[in-house]
This record gives C-alpha cells, sequence and structure tokens, in this order.
C-alpha cells in the first residue's frame, strides 16, 4: 500500500470520526431539547393544577438534572408559602370571629343595664358600676389587639433602658393582692432584696408580668397558689411565674403562646380567655432581647419563665434609651 492510499485511509477515518462526534452532539442537543420540553409540560401541568409536586426528568445530563433540583425547590417554596397564606387567612378568620363574639357579649350587658337603669329596676349607681366594669373589658381587649397587631408589624418601637425588675415583680403582685385575698390564693414571693437590673423596658416588662400572672390565676386558681420568684443566672436574669393549677398537656404545649389559642381549649373549659395575653407575652419579651418558655406537669405545676438580659452595674450608662 503506497504512501497516497494510506494517506487516504487516514482522511477517511478522521471523516467517520468526525461524523460520530457529530452525530453524538446532535444526538445530545436533541436529548436536552427533549428532556427540556418534557419539563416544560411537568411544570404547567403543575402549576395549572394545585401547585403541588415535582418535576420528574430521566437525563444523563447533570445540568438539566441540576436544573430540575432547583425547580423543584421552588415548588415546594410555593407549596409552604400557599400553606401559611391559609393558614393566616383561617387565622384572621377566626380572629374577626373572637372579635366580633368578644367585644359584642360585654356590650349587650352594657346596653341591657343601660335599659334597666331607664326602667328603673334597679338603683342606677349599681348598674353604672357594671356598665363601667363591663366597658373597661371591652377596651382592653381592643388595646390588647392593637398592641399585637403592632408587635407582628414591627411598629411598636420600644426604649432600651435599665429597669430594677426585682422592684417590678414586688409591684406587680401588690397590683394583684385584693384578687388574690379575695379567692384565697398561697402566694410566694422569692426576690433578692438588692436591685436586679436588666435590659429592659418598663411598661412592657410590667405588661408581660401582669399578663402571666393573669394567666397563673384565671387558669391555674384551681390550685390557689401563686409562686413569682427571680434569679439570676450568668448573664440572664429568669423570673418564674408558678402555679398548681391542673396545668397543660404535652399536646397544647407547644400552641399556648398561638395568637388566639384559647386556654380554655387545654385548661379549663369554664373559663374564658381571647388568646393574646401570652402571645403579646412573649412577643414583647423577645422584642426586648428574651423570651418565655413553657414547662408544666399536669395536676402538680405550670411555670412560665421570662428570661432577660442582666444589665450588669458596671455597664456604661449610654445604653439607655435604646429604641428597637
Amino acid at each position: 500500500m503506497n504512501d497516497q492510499t494510506l494517506l487516504f485511509v487516514l482522511i477517511l477515518c478522521i471523516l467517520f470520526l468526525l461524523g460520530i462526534v457529530v452525530v453524538q452532539r446532535l444526538s445530545f442537543r436533541n436529548g436536552i431539547k427533549k428532556n427540556l420540553s418534557e419539563m416544560t409540560g411537568e411544570l404547567k401541568r403543575i402549576l395549572d393544577q394545585d401547585g403541588k409536586g415535582s418535576v420528574m426528568v430521566f437525563t444523563e445530563s447533570r445540568e438539566v438534572m441540576e436544573l430540575a433540583a432547583q425547580i423543584n425547590r421552588l415548588l415546594a417554596l410555593s407549596a409552604r408559602a400557599r400553606e401559611d397564606f391559609c393558614r393566616l387567612e383561617e387565622s384572621s378568620r377566626k380572629m374577626l370571629s373572637n372579635i366580633s363574639h368578644d367585644i359584642r357579649t360585654p356590650m349587650t350587658v352594657v346596653l341591657g343595664y343601660l335599659e334597666m337603669m331607664q326602667n328603673r329596676e334597679e338603683k342606677s349607681g349599681e348598674m353604672l358600676e357594671k356598665a363601667e366594669r363591663k366597658a373597661k373589658g371591652v377596651m382592653e381587649l381592643v388595646d390588647q389587639f392593637f398592641t399585637l397587631a403592632k408587635l407582628e408589624s414591627g411598629d411598636m418601637e420600644i426604649e432600651i433602658s435599665r429597669v430594677d425588675f426585682g422592684e417590678l415583680c414586688r409591684e406587680t403582685v401588690l397590683d394583684f393582692y385584693e384578687i388574690l385575698t379575695r379567692d384565697g390564693f398561697e402566694v410566694e414571693v422569692s426576690i433578692p432584696e438588692e436591685p436586679v437590673f436588666v435590659h429592659g423596658n418598663r411598661e412592657a416588662l410590667g405588661r408581660i408580668l401582669t399578663n402571666l400572672i393573669s394567666n397563673a390565676v384565671r387558669y391555674g386558681g384551681d390550685g390557689k397558689y401563686l409562686g413569682l420568684s427571680l434569679r439570676r443566672e450568668e448573664k440572664y436574669v429568669y423570673a418564674d411565674v408558678t402555679d398548681h393549677g391542673k396545668g397543660i398537656d404535652r399536646i397544647f404545649a407547644d400552641h399556648v403562646f398561638d395568637r388566639l389559642f384559647t386556654m380554655e381549649d387545654s385548661r379549663n373549659r369554664r373559663i374564658q380567655g381571647n388568646g393574646l395575653g401570652l402571645t403579646i407575652a412573649r412577643d414583647l419579651s423577645r422584642q426586648l432581647g428574651g423570651d418565655i418558655v413553657l414547662e408544666s406537669v399536669p395536676g402538680v405545676r405550670t411555670v412560665f419563665t421570662v428570661r432577660l438580659r442582666e444589665y450588669p452595674d458596671g455597664e456604661s450608662e449610654g445604653m439607655e434609651n435604646t429604641v428597637l
């Protein structure tokens, strides 16, 4: 075989190999095109229906597989967002229903008292006193809704300063003295004599303590016990509000701080609540850089613990009046 023949054969081999490469590339491109077409159809079908599901594609292309994986991530995120929206919508409907019920009931009573006063069936002074109590209850409920709305929207500014938490705890317990004495509660208070300073806001902390103590009196009242203790651990201050009532079952423990979760569902069906007090208390605590946790042994004790950052004695006063 001469050199020309060898050269001719070599050229034919090269052309053959190039043809194979071209065919493979065309086939590969056609395969990707087919994969993309299939993915587009799957995605359209999912979006046209309920938006649930994932795109399935069989391919040897790593790029196509990665694209399908990212599309499925987006579908999963979209599904979760849709579920969250549905829960929020249901919660809003429940809130409107609760607002309507909780405001209509006391206002009906107020109107009844006013009608009785007009008919002079009872003394006007007694009726006015009862009507005033109901009206104050309505105003407190409306205030709670507005407070929660501000907290959840981030529109509530809280000035942080040094607060003597021990002094505030004593004052708050004294506010409940008449109720606790009237209902025969055993009250146990354990607060250090020296000042216990925390990073906080006096009004917000007062509301947190008031909500927790009110909750203990309302739902743990059958135990006739209220405990309030204050302690330091490392860089934090802890306040424990304890009652010896029926307690909270484990299945409800994760929901007691949920907005509009009414405690009568889990502790005492005879007691009515609006399901906002604990939500507001926890949200305020978190706004102050702390938190609230629950520990409950049904029939033994229930403890709500507020955790706040301690304000060391030697810390600069420049931290005061910081706005969150």
